[in-house]
């Protein structure tokens, strides 16, 4: 995937205040030192793990692993000392799987030195002799711990420390066992690709195999006398795709056995997952353009095929944010955007629709899980699309129940039983607040307030990001805030700086808190500038209506809706409309130079970060979704490519790319650049050598944000 206040503030056991002073003449400018030396970074609670009894959680810190009461609110102990980057707890919480040192892969892959600490007798194991591995994953009876190797799986015995090697034919850029191919990681957001059964004695896992997807070839500098080179396997719009299947490894009888998927849909592997204390597998599979998803039942004994029932959708499914939650009679809840809003479904386990369990105007976001009382724990937009709230419904009586009543944006970590969460709450003008809740929302304890940062910040003389609404002509009001500059005088005329993403189902208009550019935000508010950012058709958080209008013209209306809301702007008393600058990243630097094109020179001034310049370019599982395939849609990718109408450029138009981008490749920032050339334009560009999509590392962000100020100050 493409990227990168109303009522609130410090929060302590229900009461409220404002969190940031307003402006006053004697407030202290923000500088890009400050923002980007950590000054307004917000502390965290890293890690959370709510332990099987219910009772205790634990907590990451940077000397170790601590045990917290949820009855008493307090420490009860280290459980162990040392810098651990992650850790997991075995079924029976009887070993703790410490991760010592991690090195990235992609954008959520890892490979990891892990040791096995046994809790009782405090003996450590390793695990595979401290080689760097993937995914290690405890059996559910905690004796063996599966992990990918040189895509290969392993597995091995925590009592005697013998490993067994599952898969043989793990080759770099031909055959993955065990974990995704890039494209997988990037656009369905999954990294391992097996499963243990319930029972400890099958293996499940998705084969990928690479072989016919062709290469990107990314040249890494790096002080060397000749580049190094990424090598991978990316597969490009209208390309071929990784060949996946389906196996299931038997530990008894050390045995694989294909399972043939040729009955249901099987161009992509969307999802496995065992079914509790059952031999049954759920496997969810679909067509290429995404718009049929077989949900279908594998029994691992019989090795038998079953599906279920098919989802189908006139544009597409979104595959990336399909939720499955089994309850213990085999029974499951899914998600769907149906009845034009994503909600909750149960079925039985034969596959039959029960019942519709949510409705209404508003979207489930996540699904948190189901307690024993068969009450439902979720996230939605029941407040708003700008809002997260948690909630409950119960499965049997249909009663919902709002546990975090105020506005802004929550995020829970439940305890096992679900008695208790930590509420991870902030809106977009109040850092985040750490806050110990029961089930039914009553506040019990503040964990973290981040009180020094609110301290700190509150001497800035912050200008409030305020939420508005702009017509865009079409009988739609597209949701946006506005910061306005320091002092702010309606009687005078501000130049705007509008914030673009765009992308289809993403926000920018969220009341959540952004530790970032929110800042940056701030700095140039005191330096005179509105700030705006809108979220157009296409965006999230307004049902299926709204977002897939966009279906195989990805865009068209999100380029008319930012254009329309320009003018707008445009006409207020208090904006110069000969001053309207736009910038974005990723999709939004997509946006950017769509309007630097096609926006007839409304925009005077443009910064396009990372930016994707023809779809044609981009991968398979995301662009297919939205626009099907470049041989089935060729006005689709051509119609609103920037690379079409760079002749039309008008404006000072900034375009910056990391030359390591894994992701959107600075392929797309070269032929933009190369047609901008042959068209005769001047614009400005900066390069970052082997940066990746996050163009970050050392002083990296702090150049970058240096440059897109000066040339918004040169240029706006």
């Amino acid at each position: 995937m493409l990227h990168h206040f109303r009522n609130s503030a410090k929060f302590i056991l229900g009461t409220f205040c404002f969190p940031f002073a307003v402006v006053n003449a004697s407030a202290q400018d923000i500088s890009l030192e400050e923002i980007w030396s950590g000054q307004f970074y917000p502390k965290s609670i890293d890690n959370i793990v709510s332990m099987k009894d219910g009772k205790y959680y634990t907590i990451l810190t940077d000397i170790g692993i601590d045990k917290y009461s949820y009855q008493t609110f307090e420490k009860i102990e280290t459980l162990i000392k040392g810098r651990f980057t992650d850790y997991h707890f075995s079924p029976d919480e009887n070993f703790l799987l410490l991760e010592e040192k991690s090195t990235p892969i992609y954008r959520n892959s890892k490979s990891g030195i892990y040791t096995v600490y046994n809790l009782k007798t405090q003996n450590y194991t390793k695990v595979f002799d401290k080689i760097q591995i993937q995914e290690p994953t405890f059996s559910p009876d905690g004796s063996k711990i599966a992990f990918v190797y040189q895509n290969n799986i392993y597995y091995q015995d925590l009592a005697n420390g013998k490993t067994t090697q599952v898969t043989t034919d793990g080759e770099a850029n031909k055959t993955i066992n065990g974990v995704s191919d890039w494209v997988y990681e990037e656009e369905l957001g999954v990294v391992r690709q097996f499963q243990w059964s319930p029972d400890g004695k099958f293996l499940a896992f998705v084969r990928f195999d690479e072989s016919h997807v062709k290469e990107v070839d990314i040249p890494l500098y790096q002080s060397n006398l000749y580049p190094k080179h990424l090598i991978f396997k990316y597969p490009k719009a209208g390309e071929e795709n990784s060949k996946v299947s389906l196996h299931l490894y038997s530990l008894e009888t050390l045995s694989t056995h294909e399972i043939l998927l040729n009955s249901v849909e099987n161009y992509y592997i969307i999802k496995i997952k065992f079914a509790p204390k059952s031999k049954n597998l759920m496997v969810l599979t679909s067509n290429r353009l995404q718009n049929k998803v077989d949900f279908s039942i594998v029994d691992s004994e019989a090795k038998t095929v079953n599906k279920l029932f098919s989802e189908t959708s006139k544009t597409w499914i979104d595959t990336d944010n399909i939720f499955l939650e089994f309850l213990y009679n085999d029974k499951f809840i899914i998600n769907s955007g149906r009845s034009g809003f994503n909600h909750l479904y149960l079925y039985s386990n034969s596959g039959k629709m029960e019942n519709q369990l949510t409705q209404g105007n508003w979207e489930i976001t996540e699904i948190y899980g189901v307690d024993k009382s068969q009450n439902i724990y979720f996230q939605s937009t029941e407040k708003g699309a700008n809002n997260r709230v948690i909630s409950s419904i119960n499965i049997q009586t249909r009663k919902q129940a709002l546990i975090t009543p105020e506005d802004g944006t929550h995020k829970a970590f439940f305890s096992s039983d679900f008695s208790r969460l930590i509420d991870w709450f902030s809106t977009a003008n109040t850092p985040p607040v750490y806050v110990l809740r029961d089930n039914k929302g009553t506040l019990l304890k503040t964990l973290e307030d981040n009180a020094q940062l609110l301290e700190y910040a509150s001497k800035k003389g912050i200008c409030p990001l305020e939420f508005i609404n702009i017509p865009n002509g079409k009988n739609e009001n597209l949701n946006a805030f506005i910061i306005k500059p320091k002092n702010f005088d309606p009687t005078k005329k501000y130049p705007v700086l509008i914030y673009v993403y765009g992308g289809p189902g993403v926000q920018t208009v969220n009341n959540s808190w952004d530790s970032f550019n929110y800042w940056w935000f701030q700095m140039l508010a005191q330096q005179g500038y509105i700030v705006v950012s809108i979220d157009g058709r296409g965006t999230g958080g307004r049902g299926e209506n709204f977002k897939k209008t966009i279906y195989k013209q990805l865009g068209k209306l999100e380029l008319d809706d930012q254009i329309l809301a320009a003018q707008w702007l445009g006409s207020q008393a208090y904006v110069d409309g000969e001053r309207i600058g736009i910038w974005g990243w990723s999709f939004g630097g997509y946006m950017t130079s769509l309007c630097m094109t096609k926006g007839e020179g409304l925009f005077k001034t443009g910064i396009a970060v990372a930016p994707v310049t023809n779809w044609r370019y981009y991968d398979t599982i995301y662009t297919e979704r939205f626009l099907q395939t470049p041989q089935e849609n060729p006005s689709g990718y051509d119609d609103n490519s920037p690379l079409n109408f760079a002749q039309n450029l008008q404006g000072n138009y900034l375009i910056i790319h990391g030359t390591a981008d894994d992701n959107v490749h600075f392929q797309n920032s070269m032929e933009m650049i190369n047609a901008l050339v042959q068209q005769g334009k001047q614009f400005d560009m900066a390069i970052y050598p082997d940066k990746n999509h996050g163009i970050y590392g050392g002083k990296t962000r702090y150049q970058l944000y240096q440059k897109m100020t000066e040339f918004i100050k040169e240029n706006l």
